[in-house]
């Protein structure tokens, strides 16, 4: 399995799309907080508007992508002189239609939505993320072609909004959030996107990493695999993944951990050592400081939530 798709099985993501916002000129639509373990995201198809999170402020043009990984509130924007008219919703069976009060011409068709995933391994994830993250699909031909064919299939299922249109809309607002994970290249978003290193020596370290945690990753054998000095190595690796080694290793071992804890009965002390501690204690450490509870109580956590049926996705 290759590094992305193992990333999105390990952090049990699911997607919901849940509205579609058809807004006129001059239209301001707040967005409110999600929830601890959600993030949303926003896919322009067609026209043009902003959305600001926080003092960021993001122009969206069709085929961008906007990620918010922390679900914080939000406002999108259309152009048309100062923002002033609020929006209306009408439900549907699958997700709710959001247009501008008073009506009018829309000129943006915006799908908006969110991700759901565990409180281990995705939410490790989604805190290593940018916050934003904007994608823009359309400034690469291959992610252009994809990106037009999900937006055809979006859009035709949103009209017909039938039988499975709810599973459907999932399915490809997941296969959007693995776009996104390995967009580097058309990434405009400033911070480094771990995910998909650009540079091809660095990206393959970082897969070997995701792919085998628990191996003896010391900075001589990477600065190896890379092909590069270690100092050479270091510096670039930083700049490509905006975190150290040690780090970035933490973060991919005890999202690995997270997912044996939740799915395996394998003590606490295997888990560690093959995610590659010698340790409990240190294991216990560092799996605390990137989850904020210890293996054992997340691994009681996680059956909790099996056995009352409000476990994560």
């Amino acid at each position: 399995m290759d590094a992305i798709s193992r990333l999105l099985r390990m952090a049990r993501v699911m997607a919901t799309l849940d509205r579609r916002c058809l807004l006129g000129r001059g239209t301001r639509m707040e967005v409110s907080q999600r929830g601890v373990l959600e993030a949303q995201f926003h896919i322009l198809l067609e026209g043009e508007c902003q959305v600001q999170v926080g003092s960021t402020l993001l122009k969206m043009r069709p085929g961008d992508l906007v990620l918010i990984p922390n679900g914080s509130p939000h406002r999108v924007i259309t152009p048309g002189g100062i923002p002033s008219l609020g929006t209306t919703e009408s439900a549907g069976d699958a997700f709710v239609t959001t247009r501008s009060d008073g009506g009018g011409a829309p000129v943006i068709d915006l799908f908006c939505g969110h991700y759901t995933f565990d409180a281990g391994a995705g939410a490790v994830l989604f805190r290593s993320l940018p916050d934003p993250v904007h994608v823009s699909f359309g400034d690469s031909a291959d992610s252009d072609d994809v990106l037009r064919m999900l937006s055809t299939l979006m859009r035709g299922e949103a009209q017909r909004e039938g039988s499975g249109t709810a599973a459907i809309l999932s399915a490809l607002s997941t296969v959007l959030l693995a776009l996104v994970l390995r967009s580097a290249a058309d990434s405009t978003t400033k911070s480094a996107l771990w995910t998909a290193a650009s540079d091809e020596h660095i990206a393959g370290v970082i897969e070997d990493i995701l792919l085998n945690p628990g191996e003896d990753w010391t900075i001589e054998r990477l600065s190896r695999a890379a092909a590069m000095s270690r100092a050479t190595f270091l510096r670039r690796f930083g700049r490509q993944t905006g975190m150290t080694v040690g780090a970035f290793l933490a973060k991919v071992r005890v999202m690995t951990a997270a997912e044996l804890l939740s799915s395996s009965d394998a003590t606490v002390a295997t888990v560690a050592w093959e995610v590659g501690y010698q340790s409990e204690s240190a294991f216990s450490r560092a799996f605390r400081a990137e989850v904020g509870t210890t293996p054992a109580q997340f691994r009681r956590d996680q059956q909790r939530g099996v056995q009352d049926g409000s476990s994560t996705p």
